[in-house]
Parts: C-alpha cells; sequence; structure tokens
C-alpha cells in the first residue's frame, strides 16, 4: 500500500498539480512564494517516486525461516517465484537508472550552462565596452539588457538600449539584472532544468519550467520596482522587448512581457496569498512524509531488526 501511495504521488505531483498551478494567476502576487511551492512540489515528486521504487524493491527483503530479512537479492527468489522477484528486480533497475539519469541531467546543465557563459562572457569583455564594475556595453543598435549569472557575473546593455532608455528606465532595468545577479535566480532554473531533462518525454511536462522562468522574472521586476518605480520598468520592458540573450543568461524582456506589464499596473504583492503558498509547500513535503513514509520506514526498521 505504500508503493501504490507512492506511485499515486508521484503521478498527481508530476501532472495534474503542475499543470493546474501553470495556469493560475495568485502565483503572480506572491513570485517567491510560488516559487518555494514550485520547487517543493518538484522536491516530492521526486521523492515519491524514489520511494515507490524502494518500496517495492524493498519487498525482495522478505523475512526468511529465522525471521530476518533476506540478505541478498536472489534470496526471496524461492519465496516469491520466478514471475514475482523479477519484476520488483525490474523496478529496483528503473529506480536507480532513474536516480542516475537526475545526477547526470544535474551535471550536464550545469557545465553546459557555465561553457556557455564562460564563452560568452569572454566575448562580451573582448568586444564591449567596460563601464562600472561588471557592466560591459555592446555597440548593437537593438535595445536590449541582460545578466551572466556566476563568479564573474557581467551585466549587459546595448548601445542602443542606452539611447533610447530615459534614466529612470536605465535604472529600472539595471536593479532587474543585478537582482538576478544577486538572488541566484540561474540555480533555481539550473534545478528545474535538469528534472525537466531528466524524467523521459512521456511523463515530463514542461509547465513547472516555464512557470518558475516568468515567476523568476516577476521577482526581478518587484527589485526593480522598489528601486525605481513602475512605471518607468514597465517602459523599459516595452522598449526591451524585442531585444534577445543568449543562452544561459537571464533576460529582463521576451518572456511574458505583456503579461508582467500589465502586473505592474495591478494590485501588487500580497501577504496573505504568500502565506497561503508557504504553507502549501510545508504541506506538500511533511503531509506525504508523515502519512506515508513514516510508517514504510517504520515497518522497513522492524523488518530489519527482527
Amino acid at each position: 500500500m505504500s508503493a501504490l501511495a507512492f506511485v499515486v504521488m508521484a503521478l498527481v505531483l508530476s501532472g495534474p498539480v503542475p499543470a493546474l498551478l501553470a495556469r493560475a494567476k495568485w502565483p503572480w502576487r506572491a513570485p517567491r512564494a510560488a516559487i518555494v511551492l514550485w520547487q517543493a512540489i518538484a522536491l516530492a515528486a521526486v521523492l515519491s517516486a524514489f520511494s515507490a521504487g524502494i518500496a517495492i524493491a524493498s519487498r525482495l527483503f522478505l523475512p526468511g525461516p529465522d525471521g530476518r530479512p533476506t540478505t541478498s537479492i536472489t534470496g526471496a527468489l524461492d519465496t516469491m517465484g520466478w514471475p514475482l522477484w523479477t519484476a520488483y528486480v525490474l523496478v529496483l533497475a528503473v529506480t536507480l537508472i532513474i536516480g542516475a539519469r537526475l545526477i547526470i541531467a544535474v551535471l550536464q546543465v550545469a557545465i553546459a550552462t557555465r561553457r556557455r557563459r564562460a564563452q560568452h562572457r569572454m566575448l562580451v569583455d573582448l568586444v564591449g565596452r567596460s563601464q562600472r564594475s561588471g557592466l560591459r556595453i555592446l555597440d548593437v543598435d537593438q535595445p536590449m539588457a541582460y545578466c551572466l549569472p556566476g563568479v564573474r557575473s557581467r551585466v549587459v546593455l546595448s548601445q542602443g538600449a542606452l539611447r533610447s532608455l530615459a534614466d529612470d528606465e536605465l535604472a529600472a532595468i539595471l536593479s532587474h539584472e543585478r537582482a538576478h545577479l544577486r538572488a541566484r535566480h540561474d540555480l533555481v532554473l539550473e534545478m528545474f532544468t535538469a528534472v525537466y531533462v531528466a524524467f523521459p518525454r512521456l511523463v515530463r511536462s514542461a509547465s513547472a519550467l516555464h512557470a518558475v522562468r516568468l515567476l523568476v522574472e516577476m521577482l526581478a521586476d518587484d527589485a526593480a520596482v522598489r528601486a525605481a518605480g513602475p512605471t518607468p520598468l514597465a517602459r523599459a520592458l516595452v522598449t526591451c522587448a524585442t531585444g534577445c540573450a543568449p543562452a544561459g543568461a537571464l533576460s529582463a524582456s521576451g518572456l511574458g512581457t505583456v503579461l508582467r506589464v500589465r502586473r505592474l499596473g495591478g494590485r501588487g504583492n500580497s501577504a496573505l496569498v504568500a502565506a497561503g503558498a508557504y504553507l502549501a509547500a510545508a504541506a506538500v513535503l511533511v503531509v506525504p512524509t508523515v502519512a506515508v513514509a513514516v510508517p514504510w520506514l517504520t515497518e522497513l526498521h522492524r523488518l530489519f531488526i527482527a
């Protein structure tokens, strides 16, 4: 029953829940709390999937004649029979493969992203004009602004952005990009990208990745609003809306610009919505653990000390 409950939780948390949350508009009023909720859902889904496989595979260690668990995978063969034993071994193998794919995906995404950023940073340092610390100006007519996170971070502006933006708009767009660098939003996106890449195409969904990308931009928008106000930021976003950024960078424009500009003229963030999202995130992690994982772990502990 524990294995079945874990399977149901994994399917619900990786399918219907992300689909519903991605369509909701209330996260726009509490982007930081909504990102925490998305992280909790992703973590709970991964843990549920692993727990389902481990719970089924643990049946390979059924108690032997002396009441103790069998000491090897093949020890349960006589008790369970070939068909059931083979099915459990396959479940264990799939669980291990998923775990390996997740680890490999994390490493691949991290290495590839940092390699692209390092190459583009070197190019920007070569062709761009250095201004203040970490700021580079590119001789490009198209208005654009983006940042390259990392140990040697860069904020990049085009000459077109400098000509098109007023002083307060420029301050807003710079505050936006520096908020990305300060909060290391790139690490949040890397986690969701790795989970998306690790799971097979038949079961993975891009809803979480797209939603978190938009929320990260909204979170940086909030920092820019505190620094320069909503109107200059809205004008800067519209001016730079057609700008493009290289892979691995975080850009103020291009992703949900219309939605974000409308949000700047809306009701603003809500402490009540944020509190509800934090409580939901805690519940997503704690309730399944208490209701399913603790009884299963207790029974497994009893089995091994019998």
